[in-house]
C-alpha cells in the first residue's frame, strides 16, 4: 500500500468515527426538539403528530419554574461576578510576582478543584448553619463561589501570564499607577481570557444541581437546574415531553451565551502570540 493510500485510509478511520460520535451527540438533541413539541412522547424518537407547544405553555404556567430561571440567573451571575473578582485579585500577583511558592500555590489551586463537593458537604452544611445560610440564595452563592473560585484563579493566572509586563511597565512610566494599568492595559489585553473564564464560571453555576438541592428547602428559591426534578411524580412517573421542553429552555441561556462570547473564547486560546508581539 502506497503512502497516499495509507494516507487515505487513516482519514476514512478518523471521518468515520468522528461522524458517529456526531451521531451519538445529534440523536439526543433530536430527542429533545421532537419531544418537546410532542403531547405524547416517550423514550423513543418518534415525529410529533400532532405538533403543538402544549408543554411549553404547561411548563410557563406551572408555579415556580419560571422563577426558577430567575433565582438560577440571580445565583449564576453572583456567582460569575464574585469569582472573576476574586480570581483577577488573586492571579494578579501570581502572575506578576515571581517567588519560589508561586508555582506551588497553581498547583495546590488546581489540586482543590479535584475535591469533590460531597465530601466536604456535610462540615460545610454545619457551618452554614451556624451563619444561618440554609435555605438562602446567600448561602449558595457564596458556596458555590468557593468551589469555582480556585479553577477560576488558575485559568485567569494562565491567561495573565500570556501579556508582557514590559506592556504595564511602560504605563507605570506614564504616570499610571499598578491599578490603572491593571484596568486600561492589562484586562484589555487578556479580554478573550477573561471572557473564557467567565463564561466556564456562568456555566458551571447555571448547571449546578447538587448543592442548590442539599440547601435549599423553600421551592420558591429553587434555580431551574432543581425544579426539573418537580417534573417527575411519584413512583418515577414522567411526561417526557414536558421534561424535554423544560430542557430547551434551560439550554436556551447558554446557546445565547455561547453564541455571542464564541468569538472571544476563540480567541482566549491564541491570546499569547497577539498580547506579546
Amino acid at each position: 500500500m502506497s503512502f497516499q493510500s495509507k494516507r487515505k485510509f487513516t482519514a476514512f478511520w478518523v471521518y468515520f468515527f468522528l461522524l458517529l460520535i456526531g451521531i451519538m451527540f445529534f440523536l439526543p438533541t433530536l430527542w429533545l426538539i421532537l419531544s418537546s413539541f410532542n403531547a405524547t412522547a416517550n423514550m423513543s424518537i418518534k415525529w410529533p403528530k400532532p405538533w403543538t407547544i402544549e408543554n411549553f405553555v404547561y411548563i410557563i404556567q406551572k408555579d415556580g419554574m419560571l422563577q426558577g430561571f430567575g433565582n438560577s440567573l440571580i445565583i449564576a451571575a453572583s456567582v460569575t461576578a464574585i469569582a472573576d473578582a476574586v480570581s483577577i485579585l488573586a492571579s494578579y500577583p501570581l502572575s506578576r510576582f515571581k517567588t519560589k511558592w508561586g508555582s506551588n500555590v497553581s498547583l495546590a489551586l488546581l489540586f482543590l478543584t479535584a475535591l469533590p463537593s460531597s465530601a466536604m458537604m456535610i462540615s460545610t452544611y454545619k457551618l452554614l448553619i451556624n451563619f444561618h445560610m440554609i435555605d438562602s440564595l446567600l448561602g449558595v452563592i457564596l458556596l458555590m463561589s468557593a468551589g469555582t473560585t480556585p479553577y477560576s484563579i488558575w485559568m485567569m493566572k494562565n491567561f495573565m501570564d500570556t501579556v508582557s509586563v514590559d506592556l504595564e511597565e511602560a504605563a507605570w512610566i506614564d504616570g499610571a499607577s499598578r491599578g490603572q494599568s491593571v484596568i486600561h492595559v492589562l484586562i484589555p489585553l487578556m479580554l478573550p481570557g477573561f471572557f473564557t473564564t467567565t463564561t466556564y464560571n456562568f456555566i458551571g453555576a447555571w448547571g449546578n444541581f447538587y448543592i442548590p438541592f442539599i440547601m435549599l428547602s423553600d421551592a420558591d428559591k429553587f434555580p431551574a437546574s432543581v425544579n426539573i426534578y418537580r417534573l417527575y411524580g411519584m413512583h418515577g412517573e414522567v411526561i417526557y415531553g414536558q421534561v424535554a421542553a423544560y430542557s430547551i429552555l434551560y439550554i436556551v441561556p447558554i446557546f445565547i451565551l455561547y453564541y455571542f462570547s464564541q468569538n472571544y473564547m476563540s480567541q482566549g486560546f491564541n491570546m499569547g502570540g497577539a498580547s506579546k508581539g
